[in-house]
């Protein structure tokens, strides 16, 4: 089964969007609202940021997990050893940002996180009535004046050929929150695994926006909509010199938001971080 692209003007493309995902665990939308121009510009200026010294003066804050993550305190993928190869910045509306990079990041933080909760109306619409029955509220009002939902900056820097042998851009993993919503990169390399074990590439053309279940809204809907392991592998030949930029939106309902008889957003995300070596 294929990831399935789908135009978001279409008639039918909420029915066709949630089946992919139901499918796949991923969807991929053309003709969407989020302006590629928009989304070139962010590029562009977040790769000078990583090129700069000014990033070490936003070093991560361990509690409030935002700012800037160097490649030395990168995360390791659950179940795996190796560091990914990666540096990143974590964006919320009330963190710490680059005052030259802010109104334009945080603009379209608003846009994609709209995008969003009509996305998640399409999930909850297309739910069978007994998966919904499991929802403890509308989905599209778990994220509503959360203070949750993160925006991650990725560069995968070029490769030197002195990397850890065994680590990659990205190791297999499942994403923590409800849906991840991703504008194709500036350089190709992820990959879903299918049901039969078998990697497949996403389909990443420039102008795509990607987007993935994550394991809450797994847990949220009793497994109905799957999680599943994604990965951004090493470029080979000419790739392997060029920088990736990533911007993945990660959806969070707010912390007291029930996901489940076991977990709140609170326990599940603070369960996941220690797994990752994030939070002590």
């Amino acid at each position: 089964m294929q990831v399935q692209v789908v135009d978001y003007t279409a008639k039918d493309a909420a029915e066709k969007f949630v089946k992919s995902l139901r499918d796949t665990g991923f969807g991929v939308l053309i003709n969407h609202p989020i302006k590629q121009s928009l989304v070139e510009s962010i590029y562009k200026n977040w790769q000078e940021f990583f090129l700069s010294e000014e990033k070490h003066s936003f070093a991560f804050d361990p509690e409030k997990q935002d700012g800037y993550f160097s490649a030395e305190i990168s995360e390791t993928a659950k179940g795996h050893s190796k560091k990914d190869i990666k540096e990143y910045f974590h964006v919320y509306p009330w963190g710490r940002i680059p005052e030259a990079l802010k109104e334009e990041i945080l603009e379209y933080y608003r846009l994609t996180s709209l995008l969003a909760a009509e996305l998640l109306d399409w999930v909850e619409v297309h739910s069978p009535a007994d998966v919904a029955e499991k929802y403890a509220e509308a989905l599209s009002h778990m994220i509503k004046d959360t203070p949750n939902t993160l925006l991650r900056i990725l560069h995968y820097p070029p490769l030197t050929g002195d990397e850890e042998a065994g680590a990659v851009r990205a190791a297999a993993h499942e994403d923590i929150n409800l849906l991840t919503i991703l504008p194709a990169a500036n350089e190709p390399g992820l990959q879903v695994q299918g049901q039969d074990g078998e990697w497949m590439d996403v389909p990443s053309d420039f102008g795509n926006l990607i987007i993935n279940i994550g394991d809450m809204l797994q847990e949220a809907s009793g497994g109905y909509f799957p999680s599943t392991s994604h990965r951004v592998i090493n470029p080979t030949g000419k790739g392997s010199d060029k920088s990736r930029i990533s911007l993945p939106l990660f959806l969070h309902p707010r912390s007291e938001v029930v996901l489940s008889e076991q977990h709140t957003q609170a326990s599940y995300l603070l369960e996941r971080l220690r797994e990752l070596g994030v939070k002590v």
